[in-house]
């Protein structure tokens, strides 16, 4: 019997894989969140397997998503990275990247953690939702909405409401899986 999943992710294997065992799992690591939201960033205006397929080499040319030196992050380290194949090579979404890292550290050197803060905005738990069809699944929500303006507000950027909603169902805030998708209930356990 073929297992059932959530239609998006295809046949491609390396997508299925990301379904099968990362997409929608609580992430509270606040390094690891931030790195996912650089991701996401990078995805605006392209598919996630895009993405996806250069993730490991935005780890290399991004430090590990490692705030602290991605905030220092001279001019001429964001030219080099716009000569880098291995990630989208958009001069904003890289500029962004560092600005959101420096947008990071303020907020860390804030007393504020990272990871507390964006879960503050579904309340510390994952948003279960019941959706039966991909059509049903919405872009953003009020929780996405208030993510970005308070995000924009800190002084981060390409973290537009769609970004951040993709963002949330990534890293668990909101279960999107389709009920009859295996990982559902697995995931809202």
């Amino acid at each position: 019997m073929k297992t059932k999943r959530c239609s998006w992710c295809g046949d491609d294997p390396l997508y299925v894989k990301y379904h099968d065992t990362e997409w929608g799992i609580p992430e509270y690591n606040s390094k690891a969140l931030f790195g996912k939201l650089v991701l996401d960033g990078a995805q605006a205006g392209l598919s996630w397997i895009t993405i996806l397929r250069k993730r490991e080499n935005y780890l290399q040319a991004f430090d590990g998503f490692d705030p602290v030196k991605m905030a220092r992050y001279s001019d001429n380290k964001l030219e080099e990275l716009l000569k880098d194949p291995g990630i989208v090579r958009n001069r904003l979404k890289i500029k962004s990247a560092r600005q959101n890292a420096q947008a990071y550290l303020r907020m860390k050197h804030r007393g504020v953690n990272f990871s507390e803060y964006l879960w503050s905005f579904v309340r510390a738990k994952p948003i279960q939702n019941a959706w039966k069809d991909m059509g049903e699944v919405p872009t953003t929500s009020p929780e996405a909405e208030a993510m970005s303006k308070a995000l924009k507000k800190e002084g981060f950027n390409f973290v537009g409401p769609t970004i951040v909603y993709a963002f949330m169902q990534a890293v668990g805030m909101v279960n999107d899986h389709l009920t009859s998708c295996f990982r559902y209930a697995e995931i809202a356990d």
